[in-house]
């Protein structure tokens, strides 16, 4: 087969290249794997990339951030709400522009999220060496800035020839769409390669579509694993992401009916199940609801379904204690299934859950284990009333976190989304946001990133523009990366915005303390400082183009909340929270060290409670 040739820039050539890839949307028809790329320029990038995005506006949309990192999160958070099914690019300028978005590499890395980074680097035939921003390293003249890159991607390369885009676009293509190998690819742009010419082959661009697998499970490890489910008398499953990126809710919810397996959900995992699904316990873990952590420690077989199975899962793997306790883990990366000593199962999610159904016709957990968990499940439902209530009394009580929470949820449309990431709101959500519809549910806790809120809660809306998303946010993460507001608001897009001030980093003070240190340096008020900062959050908010209030109170924020959702543009809602409170029912022991030696009476009884919880790892 002859093809023809055309000749472009490198940069010209990946931009094409980049538009011409499908993937099925959800209606089965082609749609671009691409919904666009997020750019900051600079001389790394504004000539070669930035000519080549320009005259490609109508095929992969170009949009304009304030912050690197900021719009990096945004792709991700896209990313992850289009259930790993579609993706986007960033490109930057060689430089701080570039370093900027390492740390958003380290999130999709963590949570196993595709984004595709397109960083300006140094010159390739390095006739201006050194240039503006270039790092130079003394006895190494290959390394750039951007090798901090290569340990925070799933496939990293650097393009110093024109022709090299013909073999590493097709395998950063593979990596994004891989299953397993999922996560952040990078490609180190060389600046003057980007503006190179080549006579590239004109096939090369022609239209592909790009299948996801849904690997079977080898028919020995999932006959083993009927027999283990079989023999079970206090079986629980585990649901994590990968339930949700194979899409196979409806799969999970079908055999928890069917066989009445108790199901308890990770932060990535959680709307897996609807929060009334009759086998739905809840979150596990750390942050877990206190009748799925009973099962958890009383369970004689867990079943780990799409889940890494990190420290705030397992209770820092001193959670699951049961007499024999066996651990399966289903995953279609044999690297997780094979944690912990479990008994790997590899395979798609969707893939085991349909495999299992005909396998258990007709098995149901014994009536017993049932009974067993109904009085923590009764126990649970109460914690979770009084957690949520409005509060009554004290009218100058400032409100919880968990207060907060039910205010935005008893608000919130049906099939509304809720958007967080770090400090002590991924705990109480985890906890006490019962989802109501898939993908109502997007915490980013791999990471644990301050400053994803606000633009993960971009990225969502562009993936799902006909939710409403609400981004809960406390005043930490806000004043960290805030300024995704103001591209929320040039893109003409809704988004409503809970910023909880309780001045400081009010959950690594509770974590301080508990740990027997002194409150220091974590609330404003216990950090070095000539004056406190009063600063007013709705006004800045509304500087930036948003609609922002401050309210006093849950019955003001209720009102908000009610306006919010009626109105446009984005929405800035602002209510002073208690930095000191969290809800004590739930949650299992994490392992944060504590020091051995000390001269505070309060670390050294906290070694000695630490001392005694750690004898319960496995």
């Amino acid at each position: 087969m002859t093809t023809g040739i055309l000749r472009l820039t490198a940069a010209q050539a990946t931009v094409r290249y980049l538009a011409a890839q499908r993937v099925e949307g959800a209606d089965g028809q082609a749609v671009p794997y691409f919904a666009g790329c997020w750019a900051i320029f600079g001389h790394g990038n504004v000539a070669g990339l930035g000519e080549a995005l320009q005259a490609s506006q109508d095929t992969l949309p170009t949009y304009r951030a304030h912050n690197e990192q900021a719009m990096a999160h945004a792709a991700i958070a896209f990313a992850k709400q289009a259930r790993r099914r579609r993706a986007m690019v960033c490109t930057t300028s060689i430089g701080p522009g570039a370093t900027n978005m390492v740390t958003a590499a380290a999130l999709a890395h963590v949570n196993r999220l595709p984004v595709l980074f397109l960083p300006g680097d140094v010159y390739a035939g390095r006739r201006p060496d050194p240039v503006l921003q270039q790092i130079e390293d003394f006895g190494d003249g290959t390394v750039s800035a951007n090798d901090c890159f290569r340990p925070v991607s799933r496939y990293f390369d650097r393009l110093t020839r024109p022709e090299q885009i013909l073999d590493a676009l097709p395998k950063a293509m593979a990596v994004l769409t891989d299953p397993a190998a999922c996560g952040p690819v990078t490609l180190a742009f060389c600046q003057d390669v980007q503006a190179e010419a080549w006579n590239y082959p004109e096939d090369f661009f022609v239209p592909r579509l790009w299948r996801f697998r849904r690997p079977p499970a080898d028919p020995f490890d999932l006959a083993d694993l009927v027999v283990r489910i079989r023999a079970a008398r206090r079986p629980l499953i585990i649901a994590g992401g990968g339930v949700l990126y194979a899409g196979a809710e409806t799969l999970l919810a079908d055999l928890a009916a069917a066989t009445g397996i108790p199901v308890a959900e990770t932060q990535a995992g959680k709307g897996a199940l609807p929060w009334d699904h009759p086998s739905n316990l809840g979150a596990v873990g750390v942050t877990g609801t206190g009748v799925a952590n009973a099962a958890a420690a009383e369970a004689d077989l867990i079943i780990g379904i799409g889940t890494r199975l990190q420290d705030f899962t397992t209770g820092s793997r001193a959670l699951f204690r049961g007499a024999a306790r066996t651990l399966v883990q289903v995953n279609v990366s044999a690297h997780d299934a094979a944690k912990q000593g479990a008994v790997g199962v590899v395979g798609d999610a969707s893939a085991v859950l349909a495999a299992l159904a005909p396998l258990l016709a007709g098995w149901r957990v014994p009536a017993d284990w049932t009974q067993v968990l109904a009085a923590p499940a009764l126990a649970w439902d109460q914690a979770w009333e009084a957690a949520m209530a409005a509060p009554k009394g004290d009218a100058m009580a400032l409100p919880t976190d968990a207060q907060v929470l039910g205010a935005v949820w008893r608000q919130t449309a049906e099939d509304a989304v809720v958007v967080c990431a770090a400090g002590g709101l991924p705990g109480e959500l985890h906890k006490l946001w019962r989802v109501r519809r898939p993908g109502g549910y997007h915490v980013e806790y791999g990471y644990s990133c301050m400053g994803y809120e606000i633009a993960g809660g971009l990225g969502v809306k562009m993936a799902e523009p006909g939710r409403d998303v609400h981004v809960v946010v406390g005043d930490g993460s806000y004043l960290m990366m805030n300024s995704e507001i103001a591209t929320v608001a040039m893109l003409g897009l809704k988004l409503t915005i809970i910023v909880l001030d309780n001045r400081g980093y009010g959950c690594i003070n509770r974590l301080q303390r508990a740990t027997g240190g002194a409150p220091f340096n974590n609330l404003l008020a216990d950090a070095r400082h000539a004056t406190l900062p009063a600063i007013d959050f709705a006004a800045h908010a509304a500087s930036l183009g948003a609609t922002a209030r401050k309210v006093a109170d849950i019955v003001g924020l209720e009102a908000a909340l009610a306006e919010a959702r009626s109105g446009t543009g984005v929405h800035v809602i602002v209510i002073d929270t208690d930095p000191a409170v969290s809800t004590a029912a739930g949650g299992a022991w994490w392992d944060v060290a504590v020091p051995q030696v000390s001269d505070r009476a309060a670390v050294r009884q906290a070694r000695a409670a630490y001392d005694e919880k750690t004898k319960d790892q496995r």
